[in-house]
């Protein structure tokens, strides 16, 4: 009894994880295994990238998804998509179901109902119709634009090839490139400059204070000559100046004793010629003394 009942534990736990396995996997394609819901099918030549789990909507309102996808091989070059719509939804006869592509690629269904008053059976085929996707139309309408600029870029390239093999251009970048060179130099020579730039901004600093002390001092020197009777001063130098001209003019005349010995020649000659004669007296007086002093007897 124990043994049959073990073996209905197992049996049960593996049925169980069946079922679990089952519906997760539906579960993870986004398939909603608990909800009621209608199946249609649709036929397509190009499904663009659309998966199970896809969306179906109207208008833009989500009403159902894609259950599943398989190639016709009895009908080659379709393939036939499974739509899980709402249960409550019902079809029009004639309406089409169409695939769309966003710029990202990303795949949906579109249902775009007739105006018929008569619905399609549940298990019924859509008409399906596959619309270039917007990356496809955004290529269509760049290409002419791409196709045009294509001979502009290969004339673009020639010219720049032209322009690189350039000897006149290779020389320019050399010259460039001293220039660059000179510029680092002038760079660093600068900055040197800058660093010296506190001991000149101290020294200009001294410079200052001397010349504030100077024109402090010719601000002094100026009081004092404004201070000085500079009037006074100059009439006696016009005073002296006017006794030298007065002495100048004695000097010059024979009407007095100073004037007269520096004037008349015959004056000179005369007073020379005694001091001549003095001279010789003198010399003789040295040389023969006794002819002129009496010789003394002492008692």
């Amino acid at each position: 009894m124990k043994r049959y009942s073990r073996e209905l534990i197992i049996g049960v736990s593996v049925l169980i994880a069946l079922l679990v396995l089952f519906f997760g996997i539906d579960y993870l394609k986004g398939i909603n295994v608990f909800k009621a819901a209608n199946y249609y099918y649709v036929s397509y030549t190009n499904v663009n990238g659309l998966t199970v789990s896809s969306p179906v909507t109207i208008n833009g309102f989500k009403v159902g998804q894609v259950r599943d996808i398989n190639y016709e091989y009895d009908n080659p070059g379709h393939v036939l998509v499974e739509l899980s719509l709402d249960k409550k939804l019902k079809v029009p006869s004639g309406s089409k179901a169409i695939i769309k592509s966003d710029l990202l690629g990303t795949a949906s269904v579109e249902l775009q109902f007739s105006t018929s008053a008569d619905s399609h059976d549940v298990g019924d085929k859509l008409i399906g119709e596959a619309m270039p996707s917007m990356l496809d139309n955004v290529a269509s309408e760049l290409m002419p634009t791409v196709s045009s600029i294509f001979p502009k870029v290969d004339s673009l390239l020639t010219s720049v090839n032209r322009l690189v093999s350039d000897s006149a251009l290779l020389s320019s970048v050399k010259r460039l490139d001293k220039i660059t060179a000179n510029l680092e130099a002038t760079t660093v020579n600068l900055n040197r400059t800058l660093a010296t730039m506190p001991k000149v901004m101290t020294t200009v600093d001294g410079v200052a204070l001397n010349l504030d002390t100077i024109t402090a001092n010719l601000a002094l020197v100026s009081q004092e000559l404004k201070e000085m009777p500079i009037e006074s001063t100059l009439q006696n130098v016009h005073d002296i100046t006017a006794d030298m001209k007065v002495l100048a003019g004695k000097l010059n005349s024979t009407d007095n004793s100073l004037g007269l010995l520096l004037n008349d020649r015959g004056l000179y000659d005369h007073l020379n010629g005694a001091a001549g004669g003095l001279d010789s007296l003198l010399f003789d007086v040295k040389k023969n003394p006794k002819r002129y002093i009496p010789p003394i007897k002492v008692f």
